[in-house]
């Protein structure tokens, strides 16, 4: 299951640079995974200064 951005994300793009994939992007108001792209690595999670990155559902 790849990685989500919550509503709680300040769009800093720290997360988007720790990201091997590029699967980071910035939209509308946030930050956004890309799924189809994302190796649910986890780096962008623990990059995240507000903790707005979980696992997936």
């Amino acid at each position: 299951m790849a990685y989500v951005i919550d509503d709680t994300c300040i769009s800093c793009g720290s997360c988007a640079g720790q990201c091997p994939v590029s699967a980071i992007s910035e939209g509308d108001g946030k930050f956004e995974i890309d799924p189809d792209v994302c190796i649910d690595c986890g780096s962008c999670a623990g990059q995240c200064p507000v903790g707005a990155i979980a696992p997936g559902n």
